[in-house]
């Protein structure tokens, strides 16, 4: 078996798609974001505007949230000591668990490495506390949340998205005596769009099922105190489980489930995601503590990204650009349909034009919708906004990529 061939060949799979990754090489700067120092093939460097950070509210550069992790990390070192089960508690693991119950209406919340792990493993472990386990799945779920489900092994049924007339139908033909838990997103952070939470709620409790929600892009950025739509929209209490992420909105790292006592102890006491994995370095725990203290108390800062983000899209819509008309949220989508056009578009904005904005190709998104994702910031000046769309004005007509109503350039 001439193993380096099957390698090769799977890469150039994907080079022949045009949805070969290429990731560029940049420096952030402290006080000066959204700019970043692009260095390129041959050594050189040049200053780019990142329109793709998933730092939403510039928070991974908040001095309140630098200064705490400066002071952990002189106080108490760089890593945690272990697994949270041998050796890596800290006092601020603990807090910050406080914080996020507190942030979400919940009793209490358990730590994980990253999202991607709170959602695989919660979701994978829901199924071996609960024998018989029935998942239902929104079509759209996060790969993270796909992959818990799949791993449990048990039964599992996809809904249409967010057609909760479609998630009734499938709820409605399973036996009343079986236990059920309905999987879904309040921000789907491809498409922009939003979930009917107190409906999918509402079907949960006419049905006996319990309810869990990924609110990773929201947290931080909706709701008065940023505990996300569920917050937003009055409905954390009707929600069971609430998952999140540090590493959004909060500017760090991490994940977390939140949710009643009693569940929390039960996927700490048997979830493998949870219990082989080391804990988060304080430095990290600390800066999140921060950061979401902070973000509790200055609403002004979620009004000034939703306002950025609405004069993105009415700047772009003025000009033709096709912004997905599913975009409810501060996500900013422009539909390109092509995955060698989008990756063209992106290298020509980061090379011409100093924009910074990576392609979203398959398996991300379905074939055919290929897009590139836009996410302005509180920080995103007028100057830097009229910049972008005349480059994407420029890009559209010189690729002749198609504007709204379907016409191209």
């Amino acid at each position: 078996m001439n193993y380096k061939a099957a390698f090769e060949k799977a890469v150039d799979q994907v080079k022949a798609e045009g949805r070969y990754r290429v990731f560029a090489d940049l420096l952030r700067h402290r006080g000066a974001f959204p700019r970043a120092t692009w260095t390129m093939e041959d050594g050189s460097e040049k200053t780019v505007t990142v329109w793709c950070s998933n730092d939403y509210l510039g928070q991974g550069q908040n001095p309140v949230v630098l200064e705490a992790m400066h002071a952990a990390l002189d106080a108490h070192g760089a890593g945690s000591g272990g697994t949270r089960n041998i050796s890596g508690t800290t006092h601020y693991h603990v807090e910050l668990e406080r914080e996020l119950a507190d942030l979400h209406g919940k009793e209490a919340a358990l730590l994980f490495a990253s999202g991607y792990v709170s959602n695989e493993a919660t979701l994978q472990t829901l199924q071996k506390v609960l024998p018989g386990l029935i998942t239902f799945s929104d079509e759209l779920n996060h790969a993270s949340m796909i992959a818990g489900i799949r791993a449990g092994r048990g039964e599992y049924k996809v809904y249409r998205h967010n057609d909760l007339a479609h998630l009734e139908e499938l709820l409605a033909a399973t036996p009343a005596d079986v236990p059920k838990l309905i999987a879904f997103e309040s921000v789907y952070s491809m498409d922009g769009d939003i979930s009917d939470i107190k409906g999918t709620a509402a079907l949960a409790k006419k049905y006996g099922a319990l309810t869990y929600i990924d609110e990773v892009h929201a947290v931080g950025m909706y709701g008065q105190r940023g505990g996300g739509v569920t917050e937003r929209d009055g409905a954390q209490a009707d929600i069971d489980i609430i998952e999140g992420t540090l590493a959004k909105a909060i500017g760090v790292m991490g994940g977390y489930i939140t949710a009643d006592a009693v569940l929390i102890d039960a996927i700490r006491s048997y979830a493998s995601g949870f219990i082989f994995s080391t804990s988060l370095p304080p430095t990290l725990a600390a800066g999140a503590i921060a950061s979401i203290r902070w973000l509790k108390e200055h609403n002004e800062i979620r009004e000034r990204h939703q306002e950025r983000a609405a004069t993105l899209k009415k700047l772009m819509l003025a000009k033709g650009l096709p912004v997905m008309e599913s975009s409810v949220s501060h996500i900013v989508p422009v539909l390109v349909a092509d995955p060698h056009h989008c990756k063209m578009v992106s290298d020509l904005l980061l090379s011409d034009y100093g924009i910074y904005v990576q392609p979203i190709n398959y398996p991300t998104v379905p074939r055919g919708t290929e897009r590139l994702r836009f996410t302005p910031t509180p920080f995103h000046t007028d100057e830097m906004m009229e910049e972008l769309v005349g480059a994407l004005e420029n890009l559209w007509a010189r690729c002749n990529i198609a504007r709204l109503g379907g016409v191209a350039a």
